[in-house]
């Protein structure tokens, strides 16, 4: 066989090959690109850009949005809750598959708002945002996956991609497709004031806010791991 027939049968093998594995992980190759078909998609949560997509050595695959505890977190568009449940390293996590082949995860929630299985609308409540996992203050972990999620993360895409360009620090709104326009000051991050009850320790409270004694102490100035019984402390969003 002529040498450029094999060149000819090769390169079409490898095409249709392509084709193959884009359509498993649900995304056609022929398809809309990533701003057509996110064009609607809205901002998952309101507060302050914590981490941005690949940083860490290029090991943090999605965007970090710190924000109020408990603050709403919003499927950015429909589609059905593939999982939800509690991980080690996510948290209470959410997965939500969109008809356009994108998954969304949402991570290290204070608590999960949908079942796997349930089909979402578009700024439909999944979540509370939280510290739940490997998570070392109160966010959104928020990853965009071109196609289904894998351990590598080899789909994922960053979500400046669909929402433009922002900066850690940056203030941002939920529900909107432009989340650097008008926002809601209350969504930025603030201390949390908290009163002791009876039978309290620092110990029990760093738990339940997912920090740190150390941190507690620094906050409130204290000297020691005594605290009392309608004692306030200020708990901050870090």
């Amino acid at each position: 066989m002529p040498a450029y027939i094999k060149i000819c049968l090769f390169v079409s093998l490898a095409a249709a090959c392509l084709g193959v594995a884009c359509s498993a992980n649900g995304v056609s190759a022929s398809g809309p690109d990533i701003h057509e078909a996110t064009k609607d998609w809205i901002f998952p949560a309101a507060g302050t850009i914590s981490d941005t997509f690949n940083t860490r050595y290029g090991t943090h695959k999605g965007l970090d949005i710190a924000g109020r505890y408990r603050a709403k977190v919003f499927s950015a568009q429909e589609g059905t809750v593939i999982r939800s449940y509690l991980s080690a390293s996510y948290g209470h996590v959410v997965f939500v598959r969109h008809p356009s082949g994108y998954e969304t995860v949402y991570a290290h929630l204070a608590g999960r708002a949908v079942r796997a299985g349930q089909h979402v609308e578009k700024g439909k409540v999944v979540g509370y945002m939280g510290s739940t996992g490997h998570s070392t203050g109160i966010h959104l972990h928020f990853e965009v996956h071109r196609g289904s999620w894998t351990p590598d993360k080899k789909n994922a895409i960053d979500p400046f991609l669909i929402f433009g360009t922002g900066a850690p620090g940056q203030t941002v709104s939920a529900n909107a497709h432009d989340p650097y326009g008008v926002f809601d000051a209350s969504a930025i991050p603030q201390p949390v004031a908290y009163t002791v009850k009876k039978g309290d320790t620092l110990w029990n409270i760093a738990l339940h806010f997912h920090t740190s004694v150390g941190r507690l102490k620094s906050w409130n100035k204290l000297r020691s791991d005594r605290i009392m019984a309608g004692q306030v402390l200020k708990i901050k969003n870090e």
